[in-house]
């Protein structure tokens, strides 16, 4: 849900800045965008996977393992519990759409822009991205 939310924030940006800088392929260049996420947010959930299998140790045994037929829900404790259970599971939910956003800035900025690469021009048109959402939500009074 929460990728789902930054790739559409990042589709719509780097859309709003090709449409600025008056790019050919506009939408070609959103769809190359959308995939390069879709592509690093993948790669980033399976290197979460075997990080947490690495951390619990892959430990299968009668508690984790039951028949097909056998009544019950497995015996399943992750050994992640705590404040540092909370944190690790709040990175492993945030790094991948957060990852998948910065790999977006680099393809807008390298090959949509065709700018250096600093900060400042790496994250540029946030801020018009942002206040154009919110002046879409304005009505106008009769």
């Amino acid at each position: 849900m929460i990728g789902g939310i930054i790739m559409i924030i990042a589709a719509l940006w780097v859309y709003q800045s090709a449409m600025r800088a008056k790019v050919n392929n506009v939408l070609m260049w959103v769809a190359i965008s959308a995939a390069v996420f879709f592509a690093v947010q993948m790669l980033l959930v399976q290197f979460n996977i075997y990080i947490l299998e690495a951390i619990k140790g892959s430990e299968s045994n009668a508690g984790y393992e039951r028949d097909l037929l056998s009544i019950g829900d497995r015996k399943n404790e992750s050994g992640f519990q705590g404040v540092g259970g909370i944190l690790l599971s709040i990175f492993f939910e945030l790094m991948p759409p957060i990852a998948g956003f910065m790999a977006v800035a680099v393809v807008r900025n390298k090959f949509v822009l065709k700018e250096e690469f600093n900060l400042a021009n790496l994250f540029s048109g946030l801020k018009e991205l942002f206040q154009g959402i919110k002046q879409s939500f304005k009505t106008t009074e009769k």
